[in-house]
């Protein structure tokens, strides 16, 4: 299982805010987790999605492409993949790892 952190962001949006374009990013990734493909968490700052590999890299080609379908000329999508093969990692996994270490 891979974890893939995503921001997609439109460049030459009419005003400075982006949430129409994070909402549809995000009902494309609801449509992909009522299919069982993925898990996601939204957060702040970008979008975190839990899957096997090819399947992530799926994904985040259909949201880059998102803002382009809303008439965005421009689209920057910043890409970070954990891709652990040793052991069974999933984002519960790693957040209940750190969260035993802060106990010590």
């Amino acid at each position: 299982m891979a974890i893939a952190d995503v921001t997609i962001i439109p460049i030459g949006t009419e005003t400075a805010s982006v949430s129409e374009y994070v909402a549809a990013v995000q009902s494309i990734l609801k449509e992909y987790e009522r299919e069982g493909k993925i898990k996601f968490q939204l957060t702040p700052m970008n979008t975190i999605i839990e899957g096997e590999l090819s399947t992530l890299l799926d994904v985040i080609k259909t949201i880059h492409e998102s803002p382009f379908e809303k008439g965005i000329k421009r689209v920057a999508t910043n890409i970070r993949i954990d891709d652990r093969r040793d052991k069974a990692s999933t984002m519960e996994s790693k957040l209940n790892s750190v969260n035993l270490h802060s106990r010590s």
